[in-house]
């Protein structure tokens, strides 16, 4: 029996009352040391469609209320979504600045500041404008037995990595919320430079 550590792996699960609702969270840690969650509400079967979010974390819009991005209001969305669909799973990924890390994205807002766009900011700092992973997404939802999804998104990258990895996506739900006179241009890039499918007529 090889004695490797999985790549992935499953922690334990705890009570998690939050003021939209009563939660389980359920811990899951990477071979790196890297800690992810998952919240769920509610039950279903294994043959239900289950609506899930895949929410990257951002500690500047989901804990200091930033408005230069969606996120906060993406993610207090989304669990009110699942609470009152009496059913659902938020996956919390900690890939923070579409994964360059907490310090690197403040340099990438400073350049922002100085006029480039959200991609051109990660690409001058020598990343990808983009390098997130969702691998992990399988054995969270193996673990909670979620086997077809509608998944609250407006990224069809998401999308393309959950039916790669063998997860029946059964339909994309929109959540466009959150949109501001502060983030409208970084939600503008994100839609022409990186495929997210916002409806236009938000930016007018």
């Amino acid at each position: 029996m090889s004695s490797k550590q999985p790549k992935y792996e499953y922690v334990s699960t705890a009570k998690l009352p939050t003021r939209m609702g009563d939660f389980k969270i359920h811990g899951f840690v990477e071979a790196s040391g890297q800690e992810h969650v998952a919240l769920s509400y509610g039950e279903w079967k294994e043959d239900d469609v289950v609506p899930i979010r895949i929410h990257s974390e951002c500690l500047t819009g989901d804990s200091l209320f930033s408005t230069r991005c969606d996120c906060g209001f993406q993610l207090e969305k989304a669990m009110q979504n699942i609470v009152d669909n009496g059913h659902g799973v938020l996956l919390y990924l900690r890939q923070e600045g579409r994964g360059i890390g907490l310090l690197n994205k403040i340099r990438a807002y400073n350049l922002q500041d100085s006029g480039m766009d959200t991609v051109e900011a990660n690409e001058h700092l020598g990343f990808d404008a983009d390098l997130r992973s969702y691998d992990i997404c399988k054995l969270m939802l193996d673990t909670l037995n979620v086997k077809h999804v509608e998944l609250m998104t407006n990224n069809p990258k998401k999308l393309a990595a959950l039916k790669a990895l063998g997860i029946d996506v059964v339909a994309r739900k929109p959540i466009d919320h959150g949109i501001t006179k502060d983030n409208k241009h970084y939600l503008k890039t994100k839609t022409e430079k990186l495929g997210h499918a916002f409806d236009p007529h938000v930016f007018k």
